[in-house]
């Protein structure tokens, strides 16, 4: 059976993941930069709301690379051991050395903070060095799941690289493609990796419609200005239930 995650940011977003028929939402903020590490009173907020969904929280210090410094790996295992405290299902962790290969020394701290939490190592992969010593390592470290779009800009261009990560695998990690999963390739994909678990953001478009000033952006992208993207109860269902 397919298992979609959809990553939200917000409780609404959870709520419409969760109505979808999403088995897990990835937790993160700044969804335009790749995510990181949300609020505490985000992840607070949505764990006391008694959703009947797996939350996974997206760890990650600020937009940019994944090679960290010792301080940013301690407020990184500082927001896994309040997660913990928290009681959310898993954590979503990553880092990679200068030279482009697994940090393996960060990564255990970041284990060895998350205890009996499940661990997704995410796309921080996408761009290391060596892509099958690096799933080794990966799996070496103990993470139950790999989110990766086969080192492509989306999951689609990577669907080679995907699948021989799957069989690569051989069942002792869990390969989730993602990066621009929708209801219109989805079942493509799930066919040529054999992937059973995906990620998608499973989002629609809203104008807000407030009142703001016209010589200021803040959008990422000036003709993005007004926009707000949201997951999506019916694209969850959609990409639960889409077949070829």
């Amino acid at each position: 059976m397919r298992i979609i995650e959809v990553c939200c940011s917000s409780l609404s977003e959870a709520r419409e993941a969760e109505a979808g028929g999403a088995r897990r939402i990835e937790l993160c903020s700044a969804i335009t930069c790749g995510g990181v590490t949300p609020s505490h009173g985000t992840i607070t907020a949505i764990v006391q709301a008694g959703l009947n969904i797996d939350i996974n929280v997206l760890i990650r210090p600020r937009e940019g690379g994944f090679c960290y410094t010792a301080d940013e790996v301690d407020t990184m295992c500082r927001d896994i051991e309040f997660c913990r405290q928290m009681g959310v299902h898993g954590v979503v962790i990553g880092a990679l050395t200068a030279e482009g290969n697994i940090d393996i020394e960060a990564c255990q701290r970041m284990i060895e903070a998350a205890g009996d939490l499940s661990v997704t190592f995410h796309r921080a992969f996408d761009v290391c060095r060596d892509p099958s010593k690096a799933l080794e390592q990966i799996i070496s470290l103990g993470c139950d799941r790999l989110l990766s779009s086969g080192q492509m800009p989306s999951a689609e261009q990577g669907a080679e690289l995907l699948a021989e990560l799957v069989r690569q695998a051989a069942g002792r990690i869990i390969i989730m493609p993602g990066a621009g999963i929708k209801p219109q390739n989805i079942a493509l994909i799930e066919q040529k990796t054999a992937a059973m678990e995906f990620h998608s953001t499973a989002a629609i478009d809203d104008i807000d419609t407030a009142y703001r000033g016209v010589n200021c952006s803040f959008a990422a992208y000036p003709d993005r200005e007004g926009v707000i993207r949201h997951s999506s109860r019916e694209v969850v269902l959609q990409l639960v239930n889409n077949t070829l």
